[in-house]
């Protein structure tokens, strides 16, 4: 039995009645069609089933316009948004994304994960590195595949981009501080992430410049359940009127652990958390967090690729910061009054 031959630009042209150079131009994602142009020939390409030549359109172009995107997971709310924003931002230019995970792989360098993508059709990588990787200081991309690092250090080879874990922590002590508290208890994120790790150095740095000596510190894994299993404890602890927990799920855990032994939120203990991911997943949200701006991250660590994609050079170095926001609600109570 024979096989239709696959559509062609031509027959595509044919259908849309318009020229194969249009056609073209639609296929490379060009803004140079009218969008009523452009809506025909999209259709006569369902039509007729026709798929761009990607391999041809990369030798003539020199490009795939396709981004690679390395995570370690894709189930933690700060992946699941920064991969939003890379995608959202790839697709208004006309890219496509290809995710790699490598969950389970803690000691996996990033030479090898990114020579992952080199067997690919992709023009460059954004890899989200939560955790540290043996080679971090060594790695030196190729010079045909660029790489941007969404990463808490800044690399020596290589534009780097991410919250400011460190500074958010800093704001959230003289926060509570300018409310009245006389220190700030924390709930650290688990030992292995490099923004826990940050989260908790902007903490411990903050309460020294204050003189202040540091209370215990209770460490979760970003789950409500550890949040709380602290809650449960801190409400023992006498002194303790303000907790910094460094995500929003161990801080709702928090909460629900501290009424569970008898305190009330926030009469009794101030909660503030981290990633304000709670917005319209609990309803009456009244939680008080510092906002981190994920899908902006995305977006920029996309529009750092591209750049280099096209031949622009991005400094390297120096890491781009994007700072938190504070987000006000009902966690937190000013005992200065």
């Amino acid at each position: 039995m024979e096989h239709a031959q696959p559509a062609s630009m031509r027959d595509v042209a044919k259908a849309a009645g318009v020229s194969a150079q249009t056609v073209s131009r639609v296929a490379n994602g060009s803004t140079a069609v009218r969008p009523q142009t452009q809506q025909r020939v999209e259709a006569a390409m369902t039509k007729l089933g026709y798929r761009p030549n990607y391999a041809a359109r990369a030798l003539k172009h020199g490009r795939f316009k396709n981004v690679g995107v390395l995570m370690h997971n894709m189930t933690s709310n700060g992946n699941v948004r920064i991969l939003n924003g890379i995608v959202s931002a790839a697709a208004e230019s006309g890219y496509a994304v290809t995710v790699h995970t490598i969950n389970g792989q803690a000691n996996q360098s990033l030479n090898s994960a990114i020579t992952h993508f080199q067997q690919l059709p992709v023009d460059a990588v954004v890899a989200v590195l939560e955790r540290r990787v043996p080679d971090f200081n060594e790695f030196d991309p190729a010079k045909d595949l660029p790489v941007v690092l969404i990463s808490e250090d800044p690399a020596n080879h290589c534009p780097t981009i991410d919250a400011d874990q460190y500074g958010c922590s800093t704001a959230i002590v003289d926060y509570l501080l300018s409310k009245g508290h006389r220190t700030v208890y924390h709930v650290a994120g688990p030992s292995w992430s490099r923004a826990a790790e940050s989260r908790a150095k902007g903490w411990r740095d903050a309460l020294k410049q204050f003189g202040i000596p540091l209370p215990k510190t209770y460490v979760g894994d970003w789950e409500a359940d550890s949040g709380y299993q602290a809650g449960l404890a801190l409400a023992r602890e006498e002194d303790c009127t303000a907790i910094y927990a460094a995500n929003d799920q161990m801080a709702y855990g928090l909460v629900q652990g501290l009424v569970a032994n008898g305190k009330r939120v926030p009469q009794d203990v101030s909660v503030i958390g981290v990633d304000d991911s709670l917005l319209g997943v609990v309803p009456r949200l009244t939680m008080t967090t510092m906002r981190m701006k994920f899908n902006e991250i995305g977006r920029e660590a996309f529009s750092m690729a591209r750049r280099q994609c096209e031949g622009e050079e991005v400094p390297v170095g120096v890491k781009t910061v994007i700072p938190a926001e504070l987000i006000e609600r009902g966690s937190v109570r000013d005992i200065s009054e």
